[in-house]
């Protein structure tokens, strides 16, 4: 079977580990395991009678709570069949410009969009350890930047002070914000505020990672309206389910489900890379996201083998990051007990 390229394939693990996927403790995909939240299955329940009916095309109400939890009006938000729909139409925005700066170690979907429609990609490390930004400096006319922040797979946080200068050096910046929502508001350095006022600015979300609902797929785009009308005459009619629709509303009022997760994660975080850190050979990095980056004096493939083996674990192998290769693993930030498990697995492998 194919190596996944993304995490929380837990068919491809099962087969390793010989038991079914119910079986695998999956730390390789970064969602929160306190969720779903009893406001998107309660949602979810009473949705089941409206999937008589074809969604909302315009998908007016979701649109409208969306907009009042970002104090911006409705046209400047565009829901979609997940965060990596809607990278598809960027990807097709950005192919447009004479090229595309790539943040790099990147997710491996960016390139994806990308390559779909022949842009020109123009890759920018990110050295470890504080995986700063580059200078980008002698950038041709007609360029775009795309990134994320906080950034997959380094969990590394750009303040908005840091990242406000690229709106003038560049024809589009797209920041793919999927994991801005586990940062309390003391913490976020979302450009969100700006995208009014900035036509060349597009900001990705995700519903999906932090109300553990990927199985859903829902995430949005907030961006200039004639941006979003382009894409929407792309794409296919009713491209967010019904149940995806009232989910996604119950959730962005659940403050106390949203309370909860952020406390959980301060703490939980804290205690997992602590406990990295007195492995011998593995070094984690700090972040700012729901989960870490490690780098390992062994192969990290051959550990992940391992750990399915003997213990039904699966962590994120960085093969699909070309930068970091076999000697980098990332892991989700789960319950204490789980982290414990996988802390103790991975005690007595090394």
């Amino acid at each position: 079977m194919k190596r996944p390229q993304h995490g929380g394939n837990l068919v491809w693990a099962a087969a390793l580990a010989k038991c079914s996927p119910d079986r695998i403790l999956d730390f390789s995909a970064s969602i929160n395991p306190l969720g779903p939240p009893d406001s998107a299955k309660a949602a979810l329940n009473a949705g089941i009678e409206a999937l008589t009916s074809y969604p909302d095309p315009n998908y007016t109400h979701l649109r409208s709570r969306l907009a009042q939890a970002h104090q911006i009006e409705p046209e400047w938000i565009l829901p979609g069949n997940g965060a990596a729909e809607l990278l598809t139409w960027i990807g097709r925005d950005l192919a447009q410009s004479a090229a595309t700066y790539l943040c790099v170690p990147a997710f491996k979907d960016y390139t994806r969009a990308l390559n779909t429609f022949n842009a020109t990609i123009i890759p920018q490390p990110l050295a470890p350890p504080r995986w700063e930004l580059p200078s980008f400096t002698d950038i041709p006319a007609a360029s775009s930047l795309l990134l994320n922040n906080p950034h997959n797979p380094t969990g590394k946080i750009w303040t908005k002070a840091e990242l406000t200068p690229l709106l003038d050096k560049f024809d589009l910046v797209v920041i793919d914000e999927a994991f801005m929502d586990f940062l309390g508001d003391d913490e976020a350095e979302s450009l969100e505020g700006m995208v009014s006022e900035r036509e060349n600015l597009v900001i990705l979300r995700s519903l999906t990672k932090f109300y553990s609902l990927p199985g859903l797929r829902l995430g949005y785009a907030i961006a200039h309206p004639s941006r979003l009308q382009r894409w929407q005459q792309w794409r296919d009619p009713w491209s967010v389910n019904t149940l995806a629709d009232l989910a996604a509303q119950a959730v962005l009022d659940d403050f106390e489900f949203q309370q909860r997760t952020r406390q959980w994660l301060t703490t939980a975080r804290s205690q997992l890379f602590n406990a990295l850190t007195q492995i011998p050979g593995l070094s984690p990095f700090r972040g700012a996201a729901n989960f870490l980056l490690v780098e390992t004096q062994t192969s990290s493939v051959e550990l992940q083998r391992q750990l399915l083996e003997r213990d039904r674990i699966l962590i994120r192998d960085c093969l699909s990051f070309p930068e970091l290769r076999d000697r980098y693993f990332r892991v989700a930030v789960r319950t204490e007990a789980e982290n414990e498990r996988l802390i103790t697995a991975l005690a007595a492998i090394l």
